[in-house]
């Protein structure tokens, strides 16, 4: 996703201070400065004439020649949605756009063009990352360093104190085979860690097993985002104190105690429970604006273990999750969720994202391709369903939980996905004390584009007062939405 960010990122004619005015302090600024440009880019009027110096711009016209070339080539010159999508993407991808011989499917059943168009882009960019089903610690090692076949062999037949060492000291330096042989004549530490348990047991297979287990630090503090009717942090809770754990749990939820009252009848016993396990809960927490939230003040650098279970930006009714009027939503929410999360998640500490591998809202690229442009290094992606806290009540965190009721067993109150293919994505923090660039954003559609619409809820509508107010209650909600607030 490096060239992504090109395409993501509105050029402007001035910059200006975000967060003037602000109480953040001066090392949280850029944890909350791409969170604050959407809201702004969303507050003004994108198209309005009198305002000549904000406006956004592509700022390449040699790929606003091509986008319109590749328009006129596909018959599509004025479909709004399309020009959106290839407005979004890089001058590179235009490129091999305008070379190869492809077609927008016009005669979709079940997409619009646009739809279908922006999943294609989405599908080219995926090519380069290591896909998003299973994927042991060493496969993502492989893919991360382009290591061939050979060394997959050799990695593979590893114990589990050399295999630690190869995985914790490569830095692309050394030949692997040097490094192996560092490694295997290294002692095996006796400092009562966990990850020096079994050092001669088979390395690939213990290191999975690692993971699924969910043997953290016990003595950093845990935070769950988006946890609606808490099940899981009940769960993490649990777990923690069996383990004999001294961290705290945080568990979060983007909703008001009020809302969650009137879905779960029983989350006033839940906050109780955790309360008696010494664990912290705030409710109406948004993920990306963290450093803006009072409440995690004086916590930089102190989270061991983070965790967000199928992270979605809320459904938009008359759109599938994958249209590019609202999927820009998802993708977004991982981009920002990330770059504020490099200011309070410990070097070394660790990221789960769950989701699913098909799922077309929250892409699993955005997850993957979000934590390594924030320098967290993904070290495996493992079944759901293997790992030690999967059985929780999950919910829809919508006005759908009001009557689907959480169950537990097996997963059966949350059927809208394939449970097989359900993915915990894995990462570990690793700074490296670089100054990385503003997070690159994906630019929400103008409402000049909202307006053009012809998907959705704008289907059946003709031009006309009816059409101008609908893209204006979109654009508010947008608004809404990135301001912190919680819709539907």
């Amino acid at each position: 996703l490096a060239d992504v960010g090109e395409a993501a990122a509105e050029v402007e004619e001035e910059e200006e201070d975000l967060t003037a005015g602000m109480e953040v302090e001066e090392h949280l600024r850029d944890a909350v400065e791409g969170s604050l440009r959407l809201k702004r880019m969303l507050s003004r009027d994108d198209d309005d004439e009198t305002q000549p110096g904000k406006k956004r711009k592509l700022g390449d016209p040699v790929k606003a020649q091509k986008v319109q070339a590749l328009l006129a080539r596909w018959g599509l010159t004025s479909d709004a949605v399309v020009k959106h999508v290839l407005d979004q993407s890089s001058a590179d991808e235009v490129d091999m756009l305008t070379k190869s011989g492809y077609q927008p499917d016009k005669f979709n059943q079940m997409k619009s063009v646009g739809e279908v168009f922006n999943r294609y882009v989405s599908e080219i960019r995926e090519r380069s990352m290591p896909g998003g089903a299973a994927c042991d610690a060493i496969s993502a090692f492989k893919h991360r360093w382009k290591l061939d076949f050979t060394a997959d062999k050799m990695l593979r037949i590893l114990k589990h104190k050399d295999l630690r060492y190869v995985l914790a000291n490569h830095g692309g330096t050394k030949e692997l085979k040097d490094l192996i042989e560092e490694a295997q004549a290294t002692e095996a530490d006796d400092d009562l860690q966990t990850t020096s348990a079994l050092p001669e047991n088979m390395g690939i297979s213990t290191v999975g097993r690692f993971n699924r287990l969910e043997l953290i630090d016990p003595l950093s503090d845990a935070c769950v985002f988006g946890d609606a009717n808490l099940t899981f942090a009940l769960k993490l809770a649990k777990h923690r104190k069996a383990l004999g754990h001294v961290g705290r749990v945080i568990a979060t939820t983007f909703e008001d105690l009020p809302t969650l009252r009137e879905r779960y009848k029983e989350i006033d016993t839940s906050i109780a429970f955790l309360e008696e396990h010494h664990a912290e809960v705030y409710h109406g927490v948004d993920c990306t604006r963290i450093a803006l939230d009072p409440r995690f003040d004086g916590m930089e650098s102190r989270l061991g273990a983070v965790y967000y279970n199928f992270p979605h930006s809320g459904a938009v009714q008359g759109f599938f999750d994958s249209h590019p009027m609202v999927n820009w939503r998802h993708e977004n929410l991982m981009r920002l969720f990330f770059r504020a999360l490099r200011h309070f998640v410990k070097p070394g500490g660790i990221v789960k994202v769950s989701s699913n591998a098909g799922a077309v809202g929250v892409r699993y690229s955005y997850i993957v391709g979000s934590a390594i442009e924030n320098e967290f290094l993904h070290t495996e992606t493992m079944p759901f369903l293997e790992w030690h806290l999967h059985r929780y009540g999950r919910s829809y965190g919508d006005k759908r939980d009001v009557y689907k009721r959480p169950d537990a067993k097996n997963n059966q109150s949350y059927n809208a996905q394939n449970a097989n293919s359900d993915m915990v994505y894995c990462f570990c923090y690793s700074p490296t004390g670089n100054t990385l660039p503003k997070q690159s954003i994906r630019m929400p559609p103008s409402m000049q584009t909202l307006s053009q619409c012809k998907d959705g809820p704008f289907k059946n509508m003709g031009p006309g007062p009816a059409r101008e107010n609908m893209a204006k209650q979109l654009h508010a909600r947008f608004l809404t939405e990135v301001s912190g607030t919680h819709v539907g």
